[in-house]
């Protein structure tokens, strides 16, 4: 099993939101990519149906950008929802093709100040640590206050489409190990988990 956030294994009713690092013992970088709108939309379409998240970049500045980013360069095409916790959260974020998450992995984002809470629908950046963010994200399938005081910064909220969200498939749970996600991409995922949905495409739609 991947890495584990420190503070959540203490608490039984809080399952991992880990992300995958190579490297914790480096320094956090901040890429240098545009500044993202102050407001944006991104499209999924999914292998369950659309669905719309609306960045409000006030709320997390930081993780906003990178998300823009990493949007902008379509690194979440055809990847998984590796991880889908019913009533708590789904989770992504990690390239089918292994090469492509390891420059994100050396470009860890510091912290950005929780100003919203983790509501349902809801999207916040994983992380195994204070400024350990880099391309794994998740969607809040119940209000989940109680991340709040641990970090987790939302940073936009699905607009449209969370019963899409709802349905994503669930019957792994936690079986999916992130280490190999990472090392292996899609190759493992297909093989051990076939039933796992997955991102086709995530684009930048109109502005509002």
């Amino acid at each position: 099993m991947a890495r584990r956030l420190t503070t959540l294994v203490t608490l039984m009713a809080v399952p991992m939101l880990a992300a995958s690092c190579t490297d914790k013992s480096a320094p956090p970088q901040t890429a240098a990519p545009g500044q993202a709108p102050d407001s944006f939309r991104v499209a999924f379409e999914t292998s369950r149906g659309p669905f719309v998240v609306q960045v409000t970049r006030a709320w997390a500045p930081l993780g906003a950008d990178r998300f823009y980013e990493l949007v902008q360069q379509h690194f979440f095409d055809d990847s998984r929802f590796f991880r889908v916790v019913p009533g708590f959260v789904v989770q992504f974020g990690l390239s089918g093709d292994p090469k492509a998450n390891e420059p994100w992995d050396a470009k860890r984002l510091p912290d950005d100040s929780v100003r919203q809470t983790n509501a349902r629908g809801t999207l916040v950046f994983a992380t195994e640590g204070p400024n350990t963010r880099t391309h794994q994200l998740f969607i809040n399938l119940g209000d989940n206050a109680r991340l709040d005081g641990m970090g987790f910064a939302p940073m936009g909220r699905v607009v449209d489409g969370m019963n899409v969200v709802d349905s994503l498939y669930g019957g792994y749970g936690e079986s999916p190990d992130q280490q190999y996600i990472q090392t292996l991409g899609n190759s493992y995922l297909d093989r051990t988990f076939p039933k796992l949905d997955r991102i086709e495409t995530a684009k930048i739609a109109t502005t509002p």
